[in-house]
C-alpha cells in the first residue's frame, strides 16, 4: 500500500475518532453521600464508590469550612448549601437547620447557571431531605423528594435512586443532583465511625444503588458523564454539631470522575464548594464573576 495511501487512511481513523468523541453530549451528577466519612468509606466494600475514584481524581480531606467564615454549624443546611451553590454559608446565609433567611434568591442553585447558559437544558434534582427541595433547589424541570416518614432511610435512598436511574436511562438531564441520606442516619443511630457495623453496612448499601445509577448512565454511549461526588460533614460519636475544630467532621471528600477528569489524588487543598464550578466549567457554563462563587474549578484536564 503507497505511504501516502495509508497515511490518509490513518488521518481518517483519527478524525472520525475525534468527532465521535465531539459529538457526545456532556452531562453532569452531582452525588451527595450525607454524613459520610472517608475512612469509613474506604474500609466498606464499596466497588462503584471505588471504581469512580479509580476513574476520576479525589481528596478524602475536603473541607466543610472555608478560610473567611466559619461561624455556621457543621451539619446539613449550611453543608448542602454550600454544596449547591459554590459559596459559604455568610453568602447564602444558612448557619444551621433552621433556614430562617436563606439567601438562594442571590446565590441560587447551580442548575440556575446551567439554565441561564443552556435554556433546553433538562434539570433533575432527587432528594430525601425535604429542606433541599423546599429551599435550596431552584431552576429544576424535576424535583422529587422520596422521603416517606420522619427520617430519610434506606427506602428512601432506593426510591431516589431509582428515579435518578429511569430519568437518566429515558431522558438523559443535562443536569442532575442526587442526594442519599441513610449513611448520616446510621451515624446519628449507631455512631460515625469505621469500627460501627451499622454506618459500614449503610455506606455498602448506597454503594449498591450507586451502582445501579452508574449502570444506567454507562448504557448511554452518546453522552459524557461527569459525576462529582462528596459530603456535607464527616462526624464524630453520633453526631456533627459544632465540629469546627474536629477533624473527623471538618473533612468531607471530593470525587472528580469522567473522561475529562484527571487521575490519582489532589495534591492541593479542595473544598466542597469546588463542585458547582468544577460541574458547570465542565458543562461549558463560563463563570462570571458578579455570582461570586467561592469554589474553584478542580480536577478537570
Amino acid at each position: 500500500m503507497p505511504r501516502l495511501f495509508s497515511l490518509a487512511i490513518v488521518a481518517l481513523l483519527v478524525a472520525g475518532s475525534s468527532l465521535s468523541a465531539a459529538e457526545k453530549s456532556k452531562h453532569v451528577l452531582l452525588l451527595g453521600i450525607d454524613g459520610c466519612r472517608f475512612d469509613a468509606l474506604t474500609k466498606a466494600k464499596t466497588p462503584n464508590l471505588d471504581k469512580l475514584r479509580e476513574n476520576g481524581i479525589y481528596s478524602p480531606t475536603a473541607l466543610i469550612l472555608g478560610d473567611r467564615y466559619l461561624k455556621n454549624d457543621t451539619v446539613s443546611g449550611p453543608g448542602w448549601g454550600s454544596i449547591n451553590t459554590g459559596v459559604w454559608a455568610d453568602k447564602h446565609n444558612v448557619q444551621d437547620n433552621g433556614f430562617k433567611e436563606p439567601k438562594f434568591d442571590k446565590y441560587p442553585h447551580f442548575f440556575h447557571y446551567v439554565k441561564k447558559s443552556m435554556p433546553e437544558a433538562k434539570t433533575v434534582s432527587i432528594i430525601n431531605w425535604t429542606p433541599i427541595a423546599q429551599y435550596i433547589v431552584s431552576s429544576a424541570d424535576v424535583s422529587i423528594d422520596t422521603k416517606k416518614g420522619t427520617s430519610y432511610a434506606e427506602a428512601d435512598d432506593d426510591a431516589a435512586a431509582a428515579a435518578i436511574v429511569e430519568l437518566a436511562k429515558d431522558d438523559g438531564p443535562t443536569a442532575m443532583m442526587l442526594y442519599l441520606g441513610e449513611v448520616d442516619e446510621a451515624g446519628h443511630a449507631h455512631g460515625f465511625h469505621p469500627t460501627v457495623p451499622e454506618y459500614i453496612a449503610a455506606i455498602e448499601h448506597v454503594d449498591t444503588l450507586v451502582g445501579s445509577v452508574l449502570e444506567a448512565i454507562e448504557k448511554r454511549t452518546d453522552q459524557q458523564w461527569l459525576i462529582v461526588v462528596t459530603s456535607d460533614h464527616g462526624g464524630s460519636g453520633k453526631g456533627h454539631g459544632g465540629g469546627h475544630k474536629n477533624p473527623d467532621i471538618l473533612n468531607s471528600f471530593l470525587i472528580v470522575s469522567g473522561e475529562a477528569a484527571k487521575r490519582g489524588k489532589f495534591e492541593k487543598q479542595v473544598y466542597i464548594v469546588d463542585a458547582v464550578p468544577t460541574l458547570l466549567t465542565y458543562l461549558g457554563v463560563e463563570i462570571d464573576e458578579a455570582w461570586e462563587l467561592d469554589g474553584h474549578a478542580v480536577g478537570l484536564k
